[in-house]
């Protein structure tokens, strides 16, 4: 087939790794404007720009994908599909129209469940045991599209956002290419989504990761592996901002029950006890403002904690 890819993030460069790697030509690369990043603010490329230029694919960074002298480029391209993995924008109905065989999505999540820009961390965030791709038409709604295929992928115990993410971008690349034969040999179906069992996820932003500890130890837990590596779960000691990297959970015991939610209740050779909401907070590695990543006795070492101390 000859396609062409849009996308920007880690995520979606993987499954544009497995479309080089495949027998389909790729008409050309779309991804958005390159961004100022770090403190001193130079431009810097997408992860998809970055790969598809070492390949030497053509790449197109339009400010809007509804402009119409883009979409007159996409038409004299020709597409036989236009594949979309994390784009980041909404795509126009002028140009889902387009390709002989429409806008092929691949989406992060077990539709119609976690619609929208989060799938992978929210599925951590809410204590999924599985979650999965699902390839799928597009159409005009956010995530609505008739689905192809699923494949489902399990949630390890002590699975991390940055280490879900990897394997669900294998296995969107791999589901991707089983449809695309599918879809070449007429052989691919058309599955309704129920709309009523719906869920939609808003994106993550930079103060979701603040953690409050009247909250019950498990959800804090699950924040701390669910937004690793960004924004990462923290709270504040002395003033300055503390990165929690690992965590777990136990249950209060008599000794807890009178402590503040906060509170540093007990200090073990591997973790900081901390009382929470429901539960204690074990605090296995950390980081603070303008320090390493430490474990947690190596961080005592170095810092002076006394119990009765407060986080937050």
């Amino acid at each position: 087939m000859k396609l062409i890819f849009m996308g920007t993030p880690d995520f979606a460069a993987t499954i544009l790794e497995g479309l080089i790697g495949s027998r389909h030509e790729i008409l050309a690369v779309v991804t958005q404007p390159d961004k100022k990043k770090g403190r001193n603010q130079k431009l810097s490329a997408s992860p998809v720009k970055e790969l598809a230029l070492m390949h030497g694919l053509v790449v197109y960074q339009p400010n809007k994908v509804k402009e119409p002298q883009f979409l007159d480029l996409l038409n004299e391209l020709k597409p036989d599909a236009i594949i979309v993995a994390a784009f980041g924008q909404i795509l126009p109905k002028a140009l889902l129209d387009i390709p002989k065989y429409g806008c092929i999505n691949v989406h992060a999540s077990l539709l119609p469940k976690y619609r929208g820009a989060a799938p992978i961390q929210y599925a951590i965030l809410d204590g999924e045991t599985e979650t999965g791709i699902s390839i799928m038409y597009m159409d005009e709604g956010i995530d609505t599209g008739d689905v192809i295929l699923q494949e489902k992928l399990v949630i390890e115990p002590d699975e991390t956002g940055g280490s879900l993410f990897e394997k669900m971008a294998a296995l969107g690349a791999s589901c991707l290419l089983t449809a695309l034969e599918q879809i070449e040999n007429k052989t691919a179906v058309r599955i309704k989504q129920d709309h009523e069992q719906a869920t939609y996820v808003k994106m993550i932003s930079k103060d979701m990761g603040r953690l409050d500890f009247s909250q019950p130890a498990v959800k804090l837990e699950r924040m701390v592996r669910g937004l690793d590596p960004w924004p990462s779960a923290f709270t504040f000691l002395d003033g300055k901002t503390l990165k929690i990297w690992k965590a777990a959970v136990e249950e209060d015991d008599e000794a807890s029950y009178a402590a503040r939610p906060g509170e540093i209740i007990e200090l073990r050779r591997d973790a900081i006890v901390v009382k929470t909401g429901e539960g204690k907070l074990l605090i296995k590695e950390l980081q603070l403002e303008g320090k390493k990543r430490l474990p947690a006795d190596a961080f005592l070492r170095g810092y002076k904690l006394a119990c009765g101390c407060l986080l937050g």
